[in-house]
Formats: C-alpha cells, structure tokens, sequence
C-alpha cells in the first residue's frame, strides 16, 4: 500500500494542482439562469399573467394572524367559543414574551364582551360616539375606502397596489395578457451542424431531441445525460449525400423514422441502431400501384400518432404510402392524389390528424388533399381544395379537435381551415417569407396559439422570425428573433417541458434554439445547463499503449502465393533478364550514345581520327556530278541494257539571250 501511494504522489507530482478532482461549483441557479437569458426578453411583446400558481411576486399579502383565526373559527363552529378572560389572560401572557409578531395588540377592556379579533382603537363609529356596540367580524382597516353604512364581511381588504391597479385598467385593451405566457426569457443553442437544420423531432417525454441538417447528418442529444457543453452523444448519417427532410418519434418512443432525400426511409431505435430501410420500387413501371415503394426522392414522412407500426411517408414520384413497420419489403396502401391533368406531380409534404382516421397531403401544384381512413377507402379524396396556395406547400398540421388545419407554403402564406367548410380559408397570414421545403406549423400545449418561422431575405434587416398568432381571434400575437443572419424552418412546443423548439441556418451554420423560461418550464433545458462539465482528475490520465502485431514482422508473414512471385520476379530487370534497349541519345554510365557510334570500334576510330566525316562540309550536288563523267564514259548495270533504245535527252537552250534583249 505505501509503495502505491509513492507511485501515485510521484505521478500527481508531474500534473499542476488545477489538474483534479475538485468541488462541486456552488454558482446559484440565478447567476445560470442570467447567462441564458434574451436581451430582448424584458422588452417582450407579451407580458407574463398577473396571477399563475407559479408566480409568487404577484401574490396577495398573507392575511393577520387574528383574520386567520377567525376563518378557523369558522371552519371549525364546534369549537367552545372562548370567553373574554381568556383572551385577556392570553393577551397579559403574550405580552410579557418576546415572540410577539407584528404590531402591538389594542388593549382590550375586561368588562366588555367581544366576540371574535380584539377591536382596534377609532375604528367604529359606535367607539367615537360613547356608543356600546359589539363587534362581528375582523376589524375594519384603517384608511380603506369603505363607507361608513357598510357591514364587513371577510378579511380586511388589502392596500392597492399601483401596478396592479394600471394592469386592471390594461384589461379591457389587452385581454391576451392574462391568458398564455410564452416561454421565451432564455435561450440556448444546440449547435453541430454545418448547415441548416431541417428536421426537428422531440420525443413525448421531453429527454431526447433529433435535429437533421442539410449536411446529411441527424444528432441526437439527450438532456439527461448533457452537461452545460451541450454536445450532442451520436452522428448518423442515414445517406451518403442526401439531406434529411423528416423525423418523426413512434407514440412510444422507442424507435424513430427517418426520411432523407433518397427514396428508401430508414428505421432506428433510440440509441441510433439501424434497424431496417424500405425498399425501392421499380422506376420501369409506370403504375405507381404496382410498384413495391417508392421511386424518387422523398419529401416528408410521420409515424402514427396511436399505432406504433405504421408510419407514412410522401415523395416526389406523385405518391403517398402507408407502411407496415415490420414489412420492410412492400407497403400496406399507395395513395395517388387527384390531379387536374394526368402526370406526375410531387407530394410535397403529408401529416395524419391526433387520432389517425384522416390524412392530408400538400400537392406540388398547389391543392390540399384530405383522405378519411375507413372501410374501403382508396386514393380518391374525401376533401379536395384545388387552388390551395399558389407555390408548393411546405407544412401541414391539424388540430387535436380535428377541425382546424394550417397550411404553409412557398408564396409567403400561413392559412387556417375549417374542415368543416374547407371552400374558402378562415384566415390567410401573408409576408411570412418561406424559402425552405421543411417549413412547419405548431400548436402551443393549449392549443391558443400556433407558431411558425420565417426565412431571411437578401434585402430583410429583421432576420429569422418565430411567429405566434392568436387561434380564436386569428391574429398576429407576438414575433421573437431568433437569428439576424438565419432563417427558421422548423419548430415545436413541447407540452410537458413547456420549451419552445427552433430550428435554424443557412448554408454555413445551423443548430436548435431552445427558449424557456425557468418560472414555467420543467427539466429539459433546465437539468442540461445546470450541469457543469466534468472537470479532468489525474485518474483519467492513460498513456498511450504500445500495440505489438507479432504477426507484422517479416518472420511472421505468410508466404506469397507463386502467381504474385512471378509477377515481382518479371518486374525486376536483373532476375527476369531484361535485355538492354538501344539509348537514345548521347551515353551515359558507360554506356556509348547514337551521336558517337553505336559499335565500340565506330567509337574509337572516330576518336581517334581514322574515321573522318567529310559530308558535312561538301556541296551535295557537286558530290554527286564528279560521277557523272565516270558513268558516261564507263557505264555498268543499268544504262548498257537500254542504249539501243534510249533517246537521247534533248536540252532546251537557254535564253538568257532574248531575256537580255
């Protein structure tokens, strides 16, 4: 034991004291909470409520210790009334201690009868007057507004308070005060990605978020198990150069659906597991019914909001399928949508309603489709809105009741419907710019509100927007800025940790804005932020090992195989016998060059005069006329055998003579 802790003092010696183990860090939750907060959250355009359980600075005075003796009283009628030398017994009694709390009691005559608290001095008339009325009740507060005929009834009314008395003149011009309160004092950011994030589900619980990017990756973090570094535990990338346009958690959250640009979605568990993809259909039939799956890229996709086997997922082949999550290899419905003209247009976007008897799907040219499942059902609509919206339609979401239905889109518009009367739409919200495919709709927990982002353009100075309207006055409530720089695509409202979800980017950066309000909201954000990171200690220290691969070693290796001898033994010059090539060239490394010889005995002649090359210096034509007298005179091989039967040349004269002339 003391030679280990030797070695343990002689390596702690080699780390500076910071390095360790240390306390925990006491830094209270308000100093955590005021590194989170918005700077725009004091100028908000939305106030808190005046009264919520929740909020103790708005509470009313607690009410005396003599009013709250008189409600027991009250609550408790069986109770012996106590007789006036009791009280004054006890009056005597408190006043020798020192625990007296609150004002001094008024003294009390002992020949007089009360009946309840002791009355306070010039409080009624009957006192100033001489006059011998018994008091009922709590006594009257001095300096309240109360008339003099008036009987009193209750505790005493408390002094009115100057802010609460303008917030009450307020009510009539700002009644949507007192009825929500949007979580959004403090913020954090769940960052990652390296571009923007396009898909955004939280699982029921409110423990794990999934965020998936134009960067082909999907991160999942999980607030229990994050500190204040808010790193998330694992990548994935479902597709190698495909961008994730949909997440969606199963009603149980055990395993979630993703859906990339590619047209197979794939299956994971909670850790991140792959368990399945579905299959492709074949892009060389023409029937969309026919075909296994889909053929093209997919657009959106969502589990069942009750059945956690069945999910659905739209793509740009003109199609809507239904799956079955334990058949991966075909799916159980194919729905087409009704078209003005027969082709192909995209399913931009689809959602199921909260009980899953009704779907709806977002057409590219525009309609809104509304499909009821029930018995016999097919492809043909129950509910069709031909001019819906004037672009393609990047969100859709009912409400829990199943009557409402937003709708947002390309053109810049947010629209409410009535299912009921789906002619014309309740509402239409415009200048709500939308430049991303994924740009969703939320409801608020209480459904008194719903939410969506809006998109950065080049010449807007306001930035990403989250937007919150009003549902039952259909109005514009309130705008938070998210990024200057980025536009938001999707959001959510989590109803249990009461935390408003934003998601956000361009083509450089992206990441999650999560809003909360520490008064209001539960876990999630709060347990992650609170969490300090784990400090480094001189137990973590490993040094780096030493892999030894004996099998490495030439001893060790396996003989090649002949086939890879011969082609190493062709390779070498020496071992297969290679002849030399000729050079090119003048020589080099004893090798005699083409410009001196190309024969050693060339080589030396030339070198040593023998030889001497004499053409470069003589005229060719007069080389080859010294031969021409030779051949005339003594004619060999050729000339004999046609000099019976040559002509002879005949030259033309010159005129050099009628030229001169």
């Amino acid at each position: 034991m003391e030679d280990e802790a030797e070695i343990h003092d002689g390596i702690r010696a080699q780390f500076p004291l910071t390095f360790g183990k240390q306390s925990k860090s006491q830094t209270p939750l308000e100093a955590i909470h005021n590194a989170t907060r918005r700077p725009d959250a004091a100028v908000s355009s939305v106030k808190p409520p005046l009264s919520t359980s929740n909020n103790k600075t708005n509470d009313l005075p607690s009410i005396s210790s003599s009013s709250r003796a008189w409600l027991d009283s009250l609550k408790n009628p069986k109770r012996n009334p106590r007789s006036s030398v009791g009280i004054n017994e006890n009056l005597k009694n408190r006043a020798k201690e020192d625990e007296l709390v609150g004002p001094p009691r008024p003294p009390v005559d002992e020949d007089e009868e009360t009946i309840g608290p002791p009355r306070p001095p010039g409080s009624y008339e009957e006192e100033e007057e001489g006059g011998d009325g018994a008091m009922i009740g709590p006594p009257r507060p001095l300096g309240g507004d109360v008339e003099d005929d008036e009987p009193i009834i209750g505790p005493p009314r408390p002094p009115p308070d100057p802010a609460e008395s303008d917030s009450d003149d307020n009510m009539d011009g700002e009644p949507e005060d007192d009825r929500y309160r949007i979580p959004m004092s403090n913020e954090i950011v769940l960052k990652g990605h390296t571009k923007v994030v396009s898909a955004l589900a939280v699982d029921h619980t409110g423990s794990r978020v999934l965020s998936g990017s134009y960067d082909y990756t999907v991160h999942m973090y999980d607030f229990q198990g994050m500190n204040a570094r808010l790193q998330s535990f694992r990548q994935l990338e479902p597709f190698e150069g495909h961008q994730i346009r949909g997440l969606s958690w199963s009603p149980t959250s055990d395993r979630f659906l993703c859906v990339t640009g590619s047209a197979q979605a794939k299956i994971y568990d909670r850790d991140g597991l792959t368990l399945g993809e579905f299959v492709k259909g074949d892009m060389y039939i023409r029937d969309l019914k026919n075909t296994k799956g889909h053929i093209s890229g997919l657009t959106c996709g969502e589990w069942h909001p009750k059945s956690k086997e069945t999910i659905l997922t739209s793509s740009e082949d003109g199609s809507l399928r239904i799956w079955d999550v334990n058949d991966f290899k075909s799916q159980k419905q194919v729905i087409k949508p009704k078209l003005a003209r027969p082709g192909r247009v995209p399913v931009t976007t689809c959602t199921w309603d909260c009980e899953g008897k009704k779907i709806a799907g977002g057409v590219g040219d525009g309609s809104i489709q509304i499909w009821s499942i029930k018995a016999g059902w097919g492809s043909r609509p129950d509910i069709s809105v031909a001019n819906g919206h004037s672009d393609d339609i990047t969100g859709l979401k009912f409400s829990s009741d199943g009557q409402i239905l937003l709708s947002r889109s390309f053109d810049g518009s947010l629209k409410v419907w009535d299912v009921r009367k789906m002619k014309e739409s309740l509402r239409v919200f415009d200048d709500l710019p939308n430049n991303y495919a994924q740009t969703n709709i939320a409801f608020s927990p209480d459904e008194q509100l719903f939410l969506s982002g809006t998109s950065v353009e080049r010449d807007s100075t306001t930035g990403g927007l989250l937007c919150f309207f009003d549902r039952p006055k259909l109005e514009l409530v309130s705008t938070v800025g998210i990024s200057p720089t980025c536009s938001v695509v999707q959001c959510a409202w989590h109803p249990r940790l009461n935390q408003i979800f934003a998601t956000a980017g361009d083509k450089h950066e992206g990441g999650t804005h999560v809003l909360y309000d520490p008064t209001v909201s539960e876990r999630g954000a709060l347990v992650c932020v609170a969490r300090a990171p784990r400090k480094k200690s001189v137990d973590d220290f490993q040094a780096q090992p030493v892999i030894q691969n004996p099998h490495a070693l030439p001893m060790f290796r396996d003989q090649p195989s002949r086939k890879r001898q011969r082609e190493k033994i062709l390779k070498d010059p020496l071992k297969s016998h290679k002849p030399e090539l000729p050079m090119n060239g003048p020589g080099f490394g004893g090798r005699v060059g083409t410009t001196k010889g190309s024969l050693l005995t060339q080589y030396l002649l030339k070198q040593g005069g023998l030889i001497k090359e004499t053409w470069m210096e003589e005229d060719p034509r007069e080389a080859i006329l010294k031969y021409a007298d030779v051949a005339a005179k003594d004619p060999k091989y050729i000339a004999p055998a046609y000099a019976g039967t040559q002509p002879e040349p005949v030259f033309a004269k010159s005129d050099s003579d009628d030229e001169e002339k």
